[in-house]
């Protein structure tokens, strides 16, 4: 069993785990406990040590969107996203049910608003008294500094005054040709201004230290406003659920539709006249029409994060599925003619440094030429065009490892294949590509990490639907919230793009034929 886990771990590329295993089978204990200190416990303390600073450093520098979030803010926001999450997705299906499990969920959604809406209005009652004591503390200890910089503001005004009026008096009694005597008022103007200058800055500082005194945050403000908040969300979410559980419900429209269907079909059979009949039928028609139409609705959700994700993942292994099936044909052709390899090599090191910003406009353009109406289509040009994106900046290190693999397949093997007289095509797809395995899987991993990178910017400019478009709306609200998902998304990305890469690893592991590691 030992070695079968030990297998596992080497092909996905988690070595670093061998020792915890071997530790547990007890084999040579003190040399694991040393390897487990030196690649498990020092990379742990590391990450405590940047989180401790991250902590530390945070709170220390405002921006326009407020105080730069700390670890327990950025957890905060995550656990808020995927609220918002679930929450959408309970509203959804709240709209669709029907019958005894409607009801059931009406009575359970009355049941909490009882029970939440008086420990809400507690909770705010709580945090306007907070407010208040916090508030007469802050004017308590600022009254004395108010005080003192209006003083302070007088001395500096009546100062500037009195040096201005006795300048304005010396130059009264400058004489006329007196070159040396206006030189030297000039120096003397010069130094007045500096001293006022240096008397306003001193101003300025004693003003950001009120400032200061005003902008302080207690602690238990801050968790009984978080505290109302939370239970405020909740309050709209349950009164939303009740809604999409009563008028807004789709059995609930249709049965009143249909309803009125009855009415208008009774009318319609016992109308008289032709123009009677007419309108009557009209009317019945619509009425079906209205009925087809809210059975074939659904709930209009927004693009929740943890959607955005999966359509970043749709569209990054779209754009690597293209790269791909251009880049391995390609590279097999440049592998096996030098001449192709000469005619390609100037086109891949013209187009393979070309950023995605400069790639994306040119693509939505052409595609845009394809797709006239986006509402019609099959897939949003944005879309499409990340996609495309993607591809055209993540084929090349496929496409170079294609290559440089089939060139280096051993000649041994080719001789081999010719004096048993086999085939092209046998030769490829038995000894060239297999050998070829390992360098298109290794430049298949690169590729993808590179389109994951490509992809936050080119949905970002293009607007599609994903993490791209979400950073950016994030940032355009610009408040302390949004900055704090913001830091969400890094982690995220970053998580998701290791997890792209170990898969990526576990492939080109089953594929290699030696023992070296692919990945630390």
């Amino acid at each position: 069993m030992k070695f079968k886990i030990l297998k596992a771990l080497d092909i996905a590329g988690l070595q670093v785990f061998d020792p915890l295993v071997r530790l547990i089978y007890r084999e040579n204990p003190r040399e694991q406990c040393r390897k487990i200190l030196l690649y498990i416990g020092i990379p742990v303390l590391t990450f405590g040590v940047f989180l401790g600073l991250w902590s530390y450093l945070a709170p220390r520098h405002t921006t326009k969107a407020g105080q730069v979030p700390t670890p327990s803010v950025v957890e905060h926001a995550a656990g808020d996203i995927w609220s918002f999450h679930r929450r959408e997705n309970r509203k959804a299906n709240d709209f669709l049910l029907s019958g005894e499990a409607r009801q059931e969920a009406l009575v359970q959604v009355k049941a909490r608003l009882a029970e939440l809406e008086p420990q809400a209005e507690a909770a705010g009652a709580r945090v306007d008294e907070l407010e208040a004591q916090n508030r007469a503390q802050i004017e308590k200890q600022t009254a004395p500094l108010e005080t003192h910089y209006r003083e302070l503001r007088q001395q500096v005004r009546d100062a500037e005054k009195q040096r201005e009026a006795a300048l304005i008096a010396e130059a009264d009694a400058l004489p006329a040709d007196d070159i040396e005597a206006r030189q030297l008022f000039l120096k003397k103007l010069a130094d007045a201004q500096a001293l006022s200058e240096a008397e306003k800055e001193e101003l300025r500082a004693f003003k950001d230290k009120i400032d200061q005194a005003y902008a302080t945050k207690f602690p238990t403000l801050q968790a009984a406003r978080r505290a109302y908040n939370q239970q405020e969300q909740e309050l709209q979410f349950l009164r939303k659920r009740l809604d999409y559980l009563t008028d807004d419900n789709q059995s609930v429209k249709v049965a009143g539709e249909e309803a009125e269907l009855t009415t208008l079909q009774s009318a319609y059979y016992h109308a008289q006249g032709g123009e009677a009949i007419f309108r009557s039928a009209e009317q019945v028609l619509r009425k079906q029409q209205s009925i087809d139409r809210i059975s074939q609705s659904a709930y209009s959700r927004p693009w929740t994060f943890p959607r955005q994700i999966a359509r970043s993942l749709a569209c990054v292994f779209l754009g690597f599925f293209i790269a791909t099936i251009i880049a391995i044909p390609l590279g097999v052709i440049c592998g096996l003619s030098r001449v192709c390899m000469a005619a390609l090599t100037p086109l891949i090191a013209l187009f393979k440094p070309v950023s995605p910003i400069v790639w994306l406009p040119i693509v939505f353009i052409i595609v845009g030429g394809f797709i006239s109406d986006p509402e019609k289509s099959f897939v949003h040009p944005a879309f499409l065009s990340s996609a495309i994106t993607v591809a055209l900046c993540s084929l090349w290190p496929t496409l170079v490892n294609t290559a440089l693999g089939v060139a280096s397949v051993d000649k041994d093997h080719i001789n081999v294949a010719r004096v048993l007289r086999l085939g092209f095509a046998s030769r490829l797809f038995r000894i060239v590509l297999p050998s070829a395995l390992p360098l298109i899987f290794a430049g298949l991993r690169i590729s993808l990490g590179v389109g994951w990178m490509v992809l936050i910017a080119a949905e970002l400019l293009s607007s599609s639907e994903g993490i791209g478009k979400f950073v950016w709306d994030m940032f355009n609200n610009g408040s302390s919230q949004t900055f704090a998902q913001m830091f969400v998304v890094v982690f995220v990305v970053g998580v998701v793009g290791l997890l792209l890469d170990r898969i990526m690893i576990v492939f080109q592991r089953l594929v290699s034929f030696d023992e070296a590691p692919s990945a630390l």
